[in-house]
C-alpha cells in the first residue's frame, strides 16, 4: 500500500472527508492509506485553523518577529518612496 503521507492537498482533503463518513473514523481511514494515525488529525487541525494543507518537506518557516520587522521595513521604504499604504 503507498502511503499518501507527503501526498497532495486535494488527497488530504479526500481522507478527511471520507473519516467523517458513516461508520469511519480518522484512525480507520490512516490505516487504510498507510498513514500514520496522527498525520490526518494534524491535517484536520489545520483545516479547521483555515490551512488548507500543511508546509512540505523543505519549506521555509519565518519566524512572527521576523516578518514584523520586515513588514515595517517595507512601510518604511514605501513611505520614504512617497507611496500610501
Amino acid at each position: 500500500m503507498e502511503s499518501q503521507e507527503d501526498g497532495d492537498g486535494a488527497t488530504r482533503q479526500e481522507m478527511l472527508s471520507e473519516a467523517k463518513g458513516p461508520g469511519s473514523s480518522v484512525s480507520v481511514v490512516a490505516c487504510k492509506h498507510g498513514v500514520n494515525p496522527s498525520q490526518p488529525f494534524r491535517w484536520r487541525q489545520l483545516k479547521e485553523a483555515g490551512s488548507v494543507s500543511g508546509l512540505k518537506a523543505g519549506e521555509a518557516v519565518v519566524p512572527e518577529s521576523e516578518m514584523q520587522t520586515l513588514k515595517a521595513r517595507v512601510r518604511e521604504l514605501q513611505r520614504l518612496l512617497g507611496k500610501k499604504t
